[in-house]
């Protein structure tokens, strides 16, 4: 009973305390009317992606921007030709001009793909926005001119950066089953609302689709403040906001994500690939995530059955109410990616999956296989790089 009434407590502090993580309306504002924007230059690492980059790229090359714009695509060490199709996707007439270039190999200490970008920003020149964002995105004809809208301060806005998380694919019986419960529980961690907040500790973004000011890039120290950092977005928010930057994070209507995840592994190795980066490779992080995970989504079901099968009313009642809870927090995510609201009730086994995903995120970085992406293994940031 005290364990089922410490779960029901834990979800009334996360649905009413908890920044309102699973309200699904942090949307860019409407954009103003058609005015003369800034110039802007996209910038896309991409390591081995010919296989979504027809799906993308072209979206990219096909803006109807009001302004300058152009694209620059860091082939990252590609071996299946990405650099070549690239080149081949920017012949479409009326195309925005692209550049397609390659850094080499990255030194010591950085990721491969902040690297790629490291090089892409040099490249852009004196532009007063970057976007960057991954190949595997695919952008509405708007979307970049509704992110400058925003940053530049349409309907009271005025941001440094602006950033939305792109609205993965559910095709697939695993995809529907893990993706959104993916952005519920990073909304959860960062609830946008917070993090959107002046001051407020809370600082995130999504690494799909990121617009930042090219000055407020600079103040926070450049691409080679996060250098090594394997959670590259989170951080490069973390990064504008201590340089007095403010940052905008909501859900895309605009943006999706392209990249299939036809099998359960792919899933998988999705999530705990960074998993314990999330934790910052800490042991008593670990520990306490296992057991935060389990009481706040495992003991509901379990104690709810528990309590029909032994008679006990009021155990069912107060862990079912828990339940309950849980499933109401879940429905607006599964209404955004136009899932059945029934399945909110499945959510405690995704959880389970989840919790085993990040043991063995942990398990993997123990073997030396760790934050693993496209045949490169990052160890964890010693504490003088400070992420």
């Amino acid at each position: 009973m005290w364990v089922s009434v410490a779960s029901l407590l834990a979800w009334l502090w996360l649905t009413f305390g908890q920044g309102g993580f699973w309200h699904t309306g942090v949307r860019l504002p409407p954009r103003p009317e058609r005015a003369a924007r800034p110039g802007v230059a996209i910038v896309v690492p991409a390591r081995d992606e010919a296989e979504v980059l027809p799906l993308s790229l072209p979206s990219l090359l096909a803006q109807e921007y009001p302004g300058t714009a152009r694209v620059i695509l860091v082939d990252d060490g590609s071996t299946d030709g990405t650099g070549e199709l690239a080149r081949r996707l920017g012949e479409a007439p009326g195309s925005l001009p692209l550049t397609v270039t390659s850094p080499g190999e990255p030194p010591q200490g950085w990721t491969g793909k902040l690297w790629a970008l490291r090089h892409g920003v040099e490249l852009a020149g004196d532009v007063e926005y970057l976007l960057l964002t991954d190949a595997d995105i695919a952008h509405a004809p708007a979307s970049l001119d509704s992110l400058v809208a925003a940053a530049e301060g349409a309907s009271g806005g005025g941001y440094d950066l602006v950033s939305q998380m792109a609205r993965l694919r559910t095709e697939t019986r695993w995809e529907r089953l893990i993706v959104p419960a993916f952005v519920y529980f990073f909304a959860q961690l960062y609830p946008f609302r917070w993090s959107n907040r002046p001051g407020s500790r809370t600082a995130a973004a999504a690494g799909g689709c990121t617009l930042v000011r090219r000055e407020a890039l600079e103040r926070a120290g450049g691409v080679a403040a996060i250098r090594g950092a394997v959670i590259d977005d989170v951080n490069l928010a973390k990064a504008v906001k201590r340089g007095g930057g403010r940052t905008w994070l909501g859900l895309a209507d605009q943006v999706d994500s392209v990249r299939p995840y036809p099998e359960f592994g792919q899933l998988w190795r999705m999530v705990s690939r960074s998993a314990f980066a999330q934790l910052r490779h800490s042991v008593l992080l670990l520990i306490g995530t296992v057991l935060g995970l389990a009481l706040v989504y495992l003991v509901p079901p379990v104690l709810t059955v528990v309590g029909l099968a032994a008679g006990d009313s009021r155990l069912a009642s107060v862990a079912g109410a828990a339940w309950l809870l849980m499933a109401y927090t879940y429905v607006p995510m599964l209404r955004y990616y136009r899932q059945p609201p029934v399945a909110a009730l499945l959510l405690p086994f995704t959880a389970l999956l989840y919790l085993l995903m990040t043991v063995d995120s942990a398990v993997q970085h123990w073997r030396g296989r760790g934050a693993a992406w496209k045949g490169r293994t990052y160890p964890a940031p010693s504490r003088s790089e400070g992420f």
